[in-house]
């Protein structure tokens, strides 16, 4: 068996391999794509048992698709675990590879959960549907700029049908009526497009019982109940609910020593398109549940809006993870209260297989 300890970069990859019958030792620096794609070819033709582990990287999906077509195990670590088990001063590509294979060796590689395809699939449905009402959002927030700068004060009734009339009957300067124009047309083009995706993701979190499970949740629709599925992978990966705040980076940063604690903004660690969904699923949460709407004002009034919202978001995503820990519904939570989220040990796993 062949096992291969590869550093990552976008053109190129510099790895350290050892055949672990032989005992041989050997370094390469492989330029992306076609001299990479060769070696690891060559190594399926001589039917070699191979395993290669790397860094995780955003820019890698054409080398997981190679591995995956040849057969060969790719094990994917957590590049800050990585960097921490450094013992060397000096930092270069070749003493990159050779801790991973190093790490690799001794059985100290620190592997992290990989999605598999499908999953990253519809990831892309989520992330195109949220990148396009992105873009709707700036351009309706310029055309909101121009109503107001000619005196139409009204900000909810402006993409109605009267409120588009006024908009459109401004009398503008030549090229400000040309941005005023083309800026609706990218609206009347973005709108049905949001509209579809908007029903494909509908359909696809239909196939998910996960995430039929947490839209019974109030304020949680298709898209954020198909993004936490998706996102967070299997419930079983964490064990309580701090570890799932702390994952999608809703929890705070923290500076202590000694008997001074400091903490600050939140870390924004993991996925910002489900905080940004969780943070808005929150606030229809607060308005539909009296506890909720009452937790929410209490911590607005101490402590600001803005980190009321966020701790609320933090709540909800606790939440979410217990429904689909437990394989609860929303009203088989409200029956068993508070005590839902706890940790399933002793008498608490014994009921819950009964």
């Amino acid at each position: 068996m062949i096992i291969i300890g590869a550093d990552y970069h976008p053109g190129f990859q510099q790895i350290a391999f050892v055949d672990t019958d032989t005992g041989e030792f050997q370094e390469r620096r492989l330029q992306h794509r076609e001299e990479a794609e060769k070696f690891y070819r060559d190594l399926a033709a001589q039917g070699m048992q191979v395993h290669v582990g790397m860094e995780a990287s955003g820019q890698a999906r054409w080398f997981e698709r190679l591995l995956s077509e040849v057969h060969f195990e790719l094990w994917i670590g957590d590049a800050a675990e990585i960097r921490a088990k450094r013992v060397r001063k000096q930092k270069t590509d070749r003493q990159d590879a050779q801790l991973i294979l190093q790490l690799m060796l001794e059985d100290r590689f620190p592997k992290i959960w990989v999605p598999s395809w499908e999953n990253r699939d519809l990831r892309q449905l989520l992330w195109h549907r949220h990148r396009m009402v992105q873009a709707r959002t700036r351009i309706m927030n310029q055309l909101q700029a121009v109503a107001l700068n000619e005196g139409l004060r009204c900000k909810k009734r402006l993409w109605r049908k009267h409120g588009r009339q006024q908009l459109e009957s401004f009398r503008l300067a030549p090229w400000a009526s040309r941005r005023r124009r083309d800026l609706l047309e990218l609206l009347d083009g973005l709108n049905p497009t949001i509209a579809e995706l908007s029903r494909a993701i509908e359909q696809e979190a239909e196939k998910f019982p996960e995430a039929r499970c947490l839209m019974t949740h109030p304020g949680v629709g298709a898209l954020t109940a198909l993004a936490f599925v998706l996102i967070i992978g299997r419930a079983d990966r964490f064990q309580c609910g701090k570890q799932i705040a702390s994952y999608l980076g809703l929890v705070p940063l923290e500076d202590s020593s000694g008997n001074r604690r400091r903490l600050g903004h939140i870390t924004k660690q993991g996925s910002s398109m489900l905080r940004f969904l969780l943070v808005e699923a929150a606030q229809v949460t607060a308005r539909s549940i009296p506890e909720w709407r009452s937790k929410y004002f209490h911590l607005a009034m101490r402590r600001g809006r803005k980190i009321a919202k966020v701790a609320m978001a933090r709540r909800l995503a606790i939440a979410l993870y217990w429904m689909w820990r437990k394989g609860w519904d929303y009203e088989r939570v409200k029956k068993f209260g508070s005590h839902a989220g706890q940790l399933e040990t002793g008498r608490g796993v014994q009921s819950n297989t009964e």
